[in-house]
């Protein structure tokens, strides 16, 4: 199954995420299918958090690929 989750990056208390689709069964870090966007929790503007490749995204949602629930609850924030 295929699991779009969140890729570690950055540095110690300097979070950076890469949203990437991934096979479930794959390490936090290691391959990936494609690189779907990024993630900044602590960029300063609630639009910089999120950067996001709409069109692959919706690719592999409808290709049956899940989302994490922390990858869920981002996207749920930023709808709110």
């Amino acid at each position: 199954m295929v699991k779009i989750r969140l890729q570690r990056l950055g540095a110690k208390k300097r979070p950076q995420f890469m949203i990437v689709a991934t096979s479930e069964g794959s390490k936090r870090d290691g391959n990936f299918f494609e690189k779907l966007g990024y993630y900044y929790p602590k960029a300063e503007k609630a639009a910089d958090k999120v950067q996001l490749n709409k069109e692959a995204f919706d690719a592999w949602i409808k290709k049956g690929a899940q989302m994490t629930l922390t990858v869920e609850q981002i996207f749920k924030s930023l709808k709110a």
